[in-house]
């Protein structure tokens, strides 16, 4: 029952911790689309509908799923 409780708390308590990595990563996002978009224009269609994607599931309050979307997002950018 303790552990349960721990691990309940660490939860809660790191929530607030990985809503505070989306909007860095949609920042970073948006920089490369401004600085370096890519030429192919189902690439970057898709970048921008994870992009957009991520930031509906931050609003609300999926912030591990958001994140999977937005590295994605950069992944593609990056490759």
């Amino acid at each position: 029952m303790r552990r349960l409780l721990l691990l309940t708390a660490a939860t809660l308590l790191s929530t607030p911790l990985w809503a505070m990595h989306c909007p860095q990563e949609m920042a970073k996002i948006d920089e490369q689309l401004q600085a370096n978009p890519p030429a192919d224009p189902a690439l970057l269609e898709r970048v921008k509908s994870l992009r957009a994607e991520g930031e509906e599931l931050h609003k609300s309050g999926d912030h591990a799923e958001s994140l999977e979307k937005l590295n994605e997002a950069l992944g593609l950018l990056e490759s």
